[in-house]
């Protein structure tokens, strides 16, 4: 059953993690999951591409939420919010997400940010890759 978003930070994340997707499809990613949730955690996007798994954490902002979203040197950087706990919970969902999908242990894999700026007035997004988190 999909998930069902019902406030407006809720609805921004939706659109933002829909506009990774297709920034990752258009970078020849295939997406295998969205959304791998379990009572400690969740994964936003597991793409693979090139046989390598990609565990995309994707965080977004809009230009109504932050009036310098577009702005490089802004003190605000959604990424800062990947703190100690939140990568402590998404390393534990990886483990799981392995375990579960028995994907052997010689597979390689990488966690990556994709932060989503969104300029809903004018119908514009921009996306940064942040790649290779450390757990």
């Amino acid at each position: 059953m999909p998930k069902i978003f019902t406030s407006e930070t809720q609805k921004i994340g939706e659109l933002g993690e829909n506009i990774a997707v297709k920034f990752l499809m258009k970078h020849n990613f295939s997406i295998l999951d969205r959304n791998y949730t379990k009572k400690w955690g969740e994964i936003d996007i597991i793409a693979e591409k090139v046989k390598k798994l990609y565990f995309i954490e994707v965080k977004s902002v809009s230009r109504e939420t932050l009036d310098n979203v577009f702005d490089e040197t802004s003190a605000y950087k959604p990424e800062d919010n990947m703190h100690p706990f939140k990568l402590k919970r998404l390393s534990r969902t990886i483990q799981t997400y392995l375990l579960s999908k028995k994907v052997g242990g010689e597979r390689e894999w990488q966690v990556d940010l994709l932060v989503v700026y969104l300029d809903l007035k004018n119908k514009k997004a921009r996306v940064k890759v942040v790649k290779d988190i450390i757990l």
